[in-house]
């Protein structure tokens, strides 16, 4: 190995394992406005110097750091923390020095109380140090600590942070058609916004294609007055930068906008990539789109569904460039319009790098934006979309129904906190499963509770406050009759939503309900009786479930010292309004069909 190529020598101090960081700092870790980024590092050198450490940091866009100090902790660990007080990418990095003054004297005390009687030298060198004629021992004893000398830095790490909305928020999913367009829509934000919900999510509100219309029930065809899949995007009237007139004019989606933010209240658009054979681009960029050996163009499939109303573009075009810029144009102008939440469709059927691009060019001029990734597929891509910008994700939940299921399911989720924001919809206009089908209301009010207090950001798609459960045949998860083929009419009025609104209410009172690393599993004696525990501060959560949808089960609830909680303690009941006293140990509870138990804590 040759000599460094510097005059100066190698620093001595060696910074190691720095946390956090993704993948040797590739990726950025997540983080929201407000948080505390928790910072740590093994930082030694070799002989007995005494060292010191900081973390220097910075908001994008910043020229000046700012610093924070790291502590010693034992083992030459370091530990120390910044606030992240805005959105965009921050970066850090960790300075570590020798503080000459400090192990001149420590050697200086160490010596003294030694019996050592000539510390003539070594007073000389303190003087020199602390730039004096001379110093004595007590003077030495007593010189501040601070000097920084033979410096080291470790390389430079980014967090990526995010509006709290992005890792707490509760969805609601409708489409606008059923609801009388935009202003219906906006007529019910006064109740949404009663029940708690923070983001209201509309699928596609593009022209719809007529080529390959499907009809009810995704039939091939259409009939007269059959309104066609939203997903189908683009007509005569425009593509994806356009409004179908159905829904109303952009004056009236911009008011529908702007009255969703009075009440605190984000309106979520759906971005698909994706045209019907009618869209505009099919005529002005035909090579961005994939085409047979015959020249046919190639329509949509995922075996064994097929969408013949439907092409995507081809991101292997030789004028991908043009197409790249496009999609961003796209995006920018909805942000112009007031959106700042984007839910993508399938994005994990996209190339990466466009992703990690197009987020990054958002965010950088609207770091307010938040994307969630509808990408149900392997954990290595779920995940990878997650680290490259993607600020919450859906997941696998609606799949996960008992007991080991979900312990699995909570555990993959906690491994992959440091990058990935769980968004557990309850359903989708997609996504029917069997526990609802043939569970009934019990069955909602379960999946409700998991939903709402596992995960700090979950949805429901309309229809799901009124036990919608009929699927089109046997065997499927498609509902009959679905929105996404025909317009319904619909209303605030299912049965659900008093335990919405208390679940909404609860999760804003409660901040432990609002963190997904700290859940704790509970023993309860029965695989049908799901128990976990959150807790945030002095705030302390125990929810109990029963996830049998046909049975009433008993038994414990076992409440372990390490929760922290006294020996006797008052719980508040948010489901069933009561009042309990619970003890650290075993407490009997008895559920009926599909309830459970949200206990509040009480100091």
């Amino acid at each position: 190995m040759p000599l460094p190529k510097t005059n100066e020598p190698p620093a001595r101090i060696q910074i190691q394992r720095v946390t956090p960081q993704l993948d040797g700092g590739k990726y950025a870790v997540k983080r929201t406005v407000g948080d505390s980024v928790e910072v740590g590092a093994r930082i030694f050198r070799d002989g007995h110097e005494i060292l010191g450490a900081a973390v220097r940091f910075k908001p994008a866009g910043a020229t000046r750091w700012r610093e924070a100090p790291l502590e010693a902790i034992g083992n030459d660990e370091w530990r120390g923390s910044f606030a992240v007080d805005t959105c965009g990418k921050w970066c850090f990095r960790i300075e570590a020095w020798v503080d000459r003054v400090a192990s001149w004297r420590e050697e200086l005390r160490r010596k003294r109380d030694a019996g050592q009687d000539d510390l003539t030298s070594e007073l000389a060198e303190g003087a020199l140090l602390l730039g004096r004629d001379s110093v004595t021992i007590e003077e030495g004893l007593a010189a501040p600590a601070g000097d920084r000398s033979g410096k080291a830095w470790s390389p430079t790490y980014e967090v990526d942070v995010d509006r709290v909305l992005a890792r707490f928020g509760s969805w609601y999913e409708l489409f606008p058609r059923s609801w009388g367009g935009f202003e219906g829509v906006r007529a019910q934000l006064p109740a949404l916004s009663e029940l708690g919900f923070d983001v209201v999510y509309l699928p596609p509100i593009h022209p719809i294609g007529s080529t390959n219309r499907k009809g009810k029930n995704n039939t091939l065809r259409a009939g007269k007055n059959d309104p066609g899949s939203p997903w189908a995007i683009g007509s005569e009237l425009g593509g994806h930068d356009a409004i179908n007139p159905e829904l109303g004019t952009l004056a009236e989606f911009e008011r529908l906008v702007a009255d969703a933010k009075e009440l605190g209240i984000e309106i979520a658009l759906d971005f698909a990539i994706q045209c019907s054979p009618d869209h505009p681009w099919l005529k002005e960029h035909p090579d961005w789109f994939h085409r047979r050996p015959d020249g046919t163009l190639k329509y949509a499939e995922n075996p064994p569904k097929k969408y013949q109303d439907i092409y995507n573009v081809n991101f292997d075009s030789p004028d991908w460039k043009n197409l790249w810029q496009a999609l961003l144009d796209v995006v920018l102008l909805w942000v112009s319009r007031g959106i700042t939440v984007f839910r993508v469709d399938n994005p994990h059927t996209k190339p990466v790098p466009f992703w990690e691009w197009l987020i990054g060019e958002v965010r950088r001029e609207h770091p307010e934006v938040i994307f969630l990734a509808e990408a149900f597929t392997r954990p290595a891509m779920m995940t990878t979309l997650a680290k490259v910008g993607f600020g919450q994700s859906y997941t696998y939940f609606t799949w996960k129904n008992t007991r080991w299921e979900l312990l699995e399911f909570v555990g993959q989720l906690l491994d992959w906190a440091p990058c990935y924001r769980p968004n557990c919809f309850v359903n989708t206009p997609d996504i029917l499963h069997e526990y609802l089908q043939r569970g009934g209301r019990p069955a909602f009010e379960a999946r409700l509770v998991l939903a709402s207090t596992l995960s700090p950001t979950y949805g429901i798609y309309s229809g799901f406050e009124s036990f919608e459960n009929v699927p089109v045949q046997e065997g499927s998860e498609e509902y009959m009759n679905s929105e996404k083929y025909e317009a319904k009419q619909r209303a605030l009025n299912g049965a659900l939503l008093p335990l919405v609104r208390r679940l909404n209410d609860a999760r804003r009172e409660n901040e432990a309900l609002q963190q997904l690393e700290n859940v704790h599993f509970l023993e309860t004696e029965n695989d049908n009786l799901f128990g976990y525990f959150k807790r945030t501060g002095d705030n302390a959560v125990i929810c109990v479930v029963n996830l049998d949808p046909m049975r009433t089960h008993e038994g414990v609830c076992v409440l372990p010292a390490s929760t922290g909680l006294a020996p006797t303690y008052h719980v508040q009941d948010v489901v069933g309004e009561s009042e309990w006293t619970w003890h650290l140990g075993r407490n009997y509870l008895r559920l009926q069909p599909g309830q459970s138990h949200v206990l509040v804590v009480r100091r």
